[in-house]
């Protein structure tokens, strides 16, 4: 079994930050890429994602105010949120494109129960 647990979600003030973390545990042999999407009303939209050596990805819409990390030892991602706008207000969901023990080469997705951002006065 493998899960993905969100945390760091919650209400902030315009131009205010926060920092979203995934930490992926159970029966993976390696990870291939995390990222994060959000989804408001609508469809699920990438936000950002790190590979495995470190290469990142941001959609326009977040470009200068988020940043993506990764600790490998720990499994775990992170998104810091800076300059939050109202529009950033969504359900931001954790991915893991990995290889479990059990499948390995596979390259599967997992999604963590997503954890809510609140942009509001």
């Amino acid at each position: 079994q493998v899960q993905l647990v969100e945390s760091g979600g919650g209400l902030v003030q315009p131009g205010g930050s926060l920092r979203l973390s995934c930490a992926a545990s159970g029966n993976i042999f390696s990870i291939n890429a995390m990222g994060w999407y959000r989804q408001a009303p609508g469809k699920r939209e990438l936000v950002a994602d790190i590979s495995s050596d470190g290469n990142t990805f941001y959609a326009d819409f977040v470009k200068g105010r988020f940043t993506i990390s990764r600790d490998s030892a720990k499994n775990t991602t992170y998104l810091q949120m800076n300059s939050l706008k109202p529009e950033d207000t969504a359900v931001y969901y954790c991915n893991a494109h990995l290889e479990p023990f059990d499948s390995i080469g596979a390259g599967l997705d997992y999604w963590g129960k997503g954890t809510l951002v609140t942009v509001s006065s």
